[in-house]
């Protein structure tokens, strides 16, 4: 039987790399009166679905996608949520 799961994937820089987009968002802020704002960092969210025949095997093809395609696991860290969303069985 397969399932189709529905993934929301998160993906940011490692606290050790230099964010220059988020330093631009930060002055900006700053620069419309939001003085509280600190440590800005830009990210990526990806939703995406996908079948597979058990959760487990989902979430191993999701690390494969991740950490080869969606994230560069040198300077980038990741998540994600997996929800099942449906399962079909297959007739044979």
């Amino acid at each position: 039987m397969s399932q189709t799961f529905q993934a929301r994937i998160y993906v940011t820089l490692r606290p050790s790399v230099l964010d220059p987009a988020g330093v631009a968002v930060e002055s900006g802020l700053k620069q419309l009166g939001y003085k509280a704002v600190e440590k800005v960092r830009i990210g990526k969210y990806i939703e995406l679905t996908l079948a597979a025949d058990n959760e487990a095997q989902a979430r191993e093809q999701l690390d494969f996608i991740c950490d080869r395609l969606l994230a560069n696991p040198t300077i980038e860290n990741y998540r994600f949520e997996l929800t099942a969303i449906s399962s079909s069985a297959t007739v044979g």
